[in-house]
């Protein structure tokens, strides 16, 4: 029987960088954008990114995204249960 090897998501190139917000972060993002946190598109809590990060429903992930046309720009996902 071989042992299981550990695969690092974030290692991967084509898996962008993710932060959970603090809580401040997430009062500056609503207010930002005038929006609710129910507003934001969904992850959930069983994604392989949500669980490397060991985030919890409710929190807000930012993701960093590369493009060739417009930098880097960010998107936000709320984490959900399962």
């Amino acid at each position: 029987m071989t042992a299981k090897k550990e695969f690092a998501i974030f290692d991967h190139e084509l898996v962008p960088e993710h932060r959970v917000l603090s809580e401040e972060e997430k009062a500056e993002l609503v207010k930002k954008y005038k929006i609710k946190l129910s507003q934001l598109p969904q992850i959930k809590a069983d994604d392989p990114a949500v669980q490397a990060l060991d985030a919890k429903p409710g929190d807000v992930i930012e993701i960093k995204r590369k493009s060739p046309t417009a930098g880097v720009y960010y998107y936000y996902r709320i984490v959900v249960g399962d």
